[in-house]
Parts: structure tokens; sequence; C-alpha cells
């Protein structure tokens, strides 16, 4: 299985973090016992890493979609939008880790409705939209968003493609894994 941590991704020309620091807040970081949702302890005020120089391997390989693909727009930038995107490695699902003190980011315009036309785009690929709000998980699908709730290690996202009204659309699931 793919460490993401071993993943390097290189920002697009013209894009750094400057103040942004959300990824600190939104992710899971145990190597600095940092939960998801909390800020890191090491976060400093008015941006940046109190540790950058000794920070660990799985922030240092991390940059948002935000710093990776030009052609994501401004109001993408994650302490803007009140979200992270991230591409998984393995899936190549989009992650929509949402800010929890702004867990209804995601569902304001532009970003709702650029959230559907990824999953429609993403769709006739298997590949899926996933919006997270601390341990809670949403899938966003072209017609309609389907709340899945928590995900426990071993559970996984199931998904059958059907021909909807409006085109190619999916029925999905979470499927837990039995004691």
């Amino acid at each position: 299985m793919l460490d993401p941590a071993t993943i390097v991704a290189v920002p697009a020309p013209g894009r750094a973090c400057g103040s942004c620091t959300l990824c600190c807040k939104v992710y899971h970081v145990p190597a600095v016992e940092s939960p998801a949702g909390r800020w890191c302890r090491h976060v400093r005020s008015g941006g940046g890493c109190g540790i950058h120089a000794e920070r660990p391997d799985h922030c240092r390989a991390f940059h948002c979609l935000w710093m990776t693909e030009a052609w994501i727009g401004p109001e993408w930038r994650p302490d803007r939008a009140k979200m992270v995107l991230s591409l998984d490695p393995v899936t190549r699902f989009l992650n929509v880790q949402v800010d929890p003190g702004q867990a209804g980011a995601w569902k304001r315009a532009p970003y709702h409705d650029q959230l559907r036309r990824w999953a429609a785009a993403s769709l006739p690929l298997q590949r899926y939209v996933l919006v997270h709000v601390n341990t809670l998980t949403t899938v966003i699908l072209p017609d309609r968003d389907v709340p899945l709730g928590a995900f426990a290690p071993g559970d996984r996202l199931v998904a059958r493609e059907r021909m909807g009204p409006a085109g190619i659309t999916a029925d999905v699931e979470k499927v837990s894994q039995p004691a």
C-alpha cells in the first residue's frame, strides 16, 4: 500500500502557502500529536509552522491541490474556501477536508456546484468526491449528496454505477468489515 508521506507534490508556479495553515487543522497527524479538527500546537500566529525545519515527513511531503494545480481558481485557496482539497494516491478520489468550524462551507456557492461538476467528470472513471467534516463523510454525486457517516478502519466505500434520468450516477454505501 502506498504511504502518502512518500508522494511529494510540487507547488505550481506562483503558488505558495503564505499565511494559509488550514491543513494544520483538518488532518490527523500522529507524529506531532495533532488530532483532526484542532489546530496543530506548532502553528504560529499569523501563519507558518513553528517546527518547519523539523516537521514530520507527512507534513513535508503534503501540498494541497490548490498549491499543485494552477487551474484551480483562487476561490479554492484553503483559508478562503475553508476546505483543503487532495487526491487519494491510490483510489484517485477527491478528498475535501472541511474546517469543522465552517462545517457547511462545502455547501455554499460556488463550491457545491463545482464539487458536483467534478463528481460528474470523475464518475465515468469510477472516482468519487468525498467531503469530510472531522469523522463524517459525505459522497458528492452528480445528482445528490449521500451522507455515509464515520468510517472506521476496515470500512470501505462500495459503489454501483447506473444510468439515471440525467446521465450516469451511482448508488454508494459504506460497508463495514465483519467483527
